[in-house]
């Protein structure tokens, strides 16, 4: 921030003492901790408060399935995005290309764009039901990869109960 500041006012000297014009940008970018948690809780709520709001929306006769695919994919575009103010987003594509998220990822936007698709585009509204099935699934699946041994306990739970 301080370099920003001396760029800003003109008491900049334009010597690279930390880096090229990527450092700086990236110096003069980064956000406070506090603001970071404030932008991450208020993308996540945002992500829920649309994906509650759009299986409210479920239920409306001829419209329903549609707007629902709607706020539940942007639900899960803000979730996803909010991880983003912890992290930084070049951190965070990077961790979600990682070797054990990259199948769980790839799936989850694809479905995504799939139940979008099929909402608007083909209108058939069981597609667009089952794509937002797998995109939560996925998405889930995607969130386990996160926390220690959890993927190895759902699969040790399911396998139990088969």
């Amino acid at each position: 921030m301080d370099k920003l500041k001396k760029v800003l006012s003109g008491q900049d000297d334009g010597s690279p003492d930390g880096g090229g014009i990527l450092e700086r940008a990236n110096q003069a970018s980064t956000l406070a901790w506090g603001t970071r948690m404030k932008g991450f809780i208020i993308c996540f709520v945002l992500g829920i408060v649309c994906s509650i709001l759009g299986t409210c929306m479920l239920w409306i006769p001829g419209i329903g399935l549609a707007v629902f695919a709607v706020f539940y994919s942007v639900g899960n575009i803000c979730a996803l995005a909010s991880t983003m103010f912890l992290i930084g987003p070049c951190r965070q594509l990077m961790t979600m290309c990682a070797k054990e998220r990259a199948l769980a990822t790839a799936i989850m936007l694809v479905c995504l764009v799939l139940t979008l698709c099929a909402a608007f585009w083909w209108k058939n509204n069981g597609l667009a039901l089952l794509f937002c099935v797998l995109q939560f699934l996925a998405f889930t699946w995607y969130g386990l990869s996160y926390i220690p041994f959890a993927r190895d306990a759902v699969i040790k739970l399911f396998s139990m109960c088969v």
